[in-house]
């Protein structure tokens, strides 16, 4: 890629990326401090429970995936544009052009085309990042009384190996149908997303789902863990002006 197409290629649908950062990311966690918020108010402003932090993380990451689907749409088509025979591409200049061009020529629900598994994906991702990391931060603030510096590092830590473990087994078969090829009669390997899970699960066991986890989690992690911390400190500096 650095050769043939220069060092912008590795930046293909930037403009996308940080939209749907933008929005996804934005939703969720919105999403998420409102939920938790409710929750803890009908709790009497007790703690809540892990498995009702699992439940709102998991709504949180619906929420998130459904509203961020566009610019993913966007994204992908980007990123794939260079892929297709000349005649085909679509030569996007950014995301808004994207979205535009997609909703003019195929309609504007074809911007949420593919929207269930990313859905399920997000869920997944959520409910272990957003649940894990409340639970670990309390537990090292209250139990072990780490400072509020060590706290958010250790709890952003915990939350980003469960994120990349809590949604590995999606992505694995999200990408699977995705990269799958159709053989010589025509025919493709996989039905669907529970064809293939439960394809896989007999083919290979339930750690085939977690092929690639060091790698994957390497990917995952870092971004969770920095997602939190500048989260902190925007919250950190939204109080001190009196937001």
């Amino acid at each position: 890629m650095l050769k043939n197409e220069g060092f912008g290629a590795f930046y293909k649908g930037l403009s996308a990326g940080l939209l749907r950062q933008a929005t996804y990311t934005t939703a969720r966690l919105g999403s998420f401090k409102l939920l938790t918020a409710k929750a803890i108010e009908s709790n009497d402003g007790k703690p809540l429970p892990l498995y009702q932090k699992a439940l709102c993380g998991l709504t949180a990451g619906a929420i998130g995936a459904c509203v961020g689907s566009p610019a993913d749409l966007a994204l992908i088509r980007m990123q794939a544009d260079n892929t297709l025979p000349l005649a085909q591409r679509r030569n996007y200049t950014n995301a808004f052009h994207a979205l535009y061009r997609i909703s003019a020529d195929e309609g504007v629900l074809a911007l949420w085309k593919g929207c269930g598994p990313t859905v399920v994906r997000a869920m997944a991702l959520n409910m272990g990042m957003l649940a894990s990391y409340d639970q670990s931060a309390e537990y090292m603030r209250d139990n072990l009384g780490l400072g509020e510096m060590s706290t958010v590092v250790g709890a952003s830590a915990v939350s980003g190996f469960c994120a990349a473990a809590c949604s590995l087994p999606f992505d694995f078969v999200k990408t699977q149908i995705q990269k799958m090829q159709p053989d010589a009669q025509g025919k493709y390997p996989y039905t669907g997303s529970l064809d293939c899970a439960l394809k896989t699960l007999k083919e290979g066991g339930p750690l085939k789902f977690y092929s690639g986890f060091p790698v994957y989690c390497v990917r995952i992690a870092p971004h969770v863990m920095m997602t939190w911390i500048f989260l902190n400190q925007i919250t950190k500096f939204q109080k001190k002006i009196g937001m």
